[in-house]
């Protein structure tokens, strides 16, 4: 991937982590001119989300600070070092869960 592809598609790939909404922005906005670099983060950025909102239901039936504390950082820890990469221009997957999303979501090009 050259210099050239992730100068002009980090600001979609920044906007994919931001909120879901954010993520579906930076997805239509890529359509026009695909970008291999956004569409990385946008994958990681919409399996991200989707994780979230599960994992979010699960934990809010448990009446446990514990559990709400460790999601919180759990997710806080991925959405920043998602964002991290998109800033600094790397393609580095998200730990524990980056490959299956590559792999779920490879139709979004």
């Amino acid at each position: 991937m050259t210099e050239e592809t992730i100068k002009k598609g980090k600001t979609y790939a920044i906007v994919a982590y931001i909120t879901i909404i954010g993520t579906l922005v930076a997805y239509f906005m890529s359509q026009e001119k695909k970008n291999t670099f956004t569409a990385f983060h946008v994958r990681q950025g919409l399996g991200l989300w989707l994780m979230y909102f599960a994992l979010a239901y699960v934990a809010g039936g448990f009446d446990s600070w514990m559990i709400s504390y460790a999601f919180w950082i759990f997710f806080f820890a991925l959405f920043t070092y998602g964002i991290i990469g998109a800033v600094t221009g790397k393609l580095h997957k998200l730990p524990l869960v980056g490959e299956v999303f590559q792999r779920i979501f490879k139709s979004l090009e």
